[in-house]
């Protein structure tokens, strides 16, 4: 059986500020097991996003892709992902807004329920270890997430 939400955290852990996401779900997990929730959010850590990972949207009530921003607003950013009609360009890295074209081009008919939880870092040299304001903003997305999690109805994410 498929969870029906999927947590998709994005980052590179040897990049200081880059390793909010994975550093989120991590926290997250055993909140999710305390919470009866760990069957319903299966959760995913990546590098990068690749054409491959439309096949893990399949099925899904609701999407939440989570990354690290430098040019995000303090603390974190969160909104809905839209279909779009542009065009796109593909290659070995994807954006969720990419993988959400890729989607709709392989399954027209089907409807996905995506966001975006980009946490604000400022330091993403190679070998630096998560700053401490990014550690401060990713304790803050933890809470928020939590808090979505509670309410996994699309409706309910949309007044967030």
């Amino acid at each position: 059986m498929v969870a029906p939400v999927l947590i998709f955290a994005i980052g590179n852990e040897s990049r200081g500020d880059d390793a909010l996401a994975p550093l989120l779900v991590r926290r997250l997990a055993p909140w999710l097991a305390e919470n009866n929730l760990a069957e319903a959010c299966e959760i995913l850590e990546e590098y990068q996003l690749q054409v491959e990972h439309v096949l893990d949207l399949q099925q899904r009530r609701l999407i939440l892709f989570v990354d690290a921003g430098m040019d995000t607003p303090a603390p974190y950013d969160f909104y809905p992902l839209k279909n779009s009609a542009a065009e796109q360009l593909y290659s070995h890295a994807l954006t969720p807004e990419a993988l959400l074209a890729v989607h709709q081009q392989l399954y027209p008919a089907a409807s996905l329920s995506a966001f975006v939880l980009c946490i604000k870092g400022e330091s993403f040299e190679l070998g630096e270890d998560l700053s401490a304001l990014a550690d401060n903003h990713l304790q803050l997305a933890l809470d928020f997430t939590s808090e979505l999690l509670l309410r996994a109805e699309q409706s309910a994410w949309q007044s967030f």
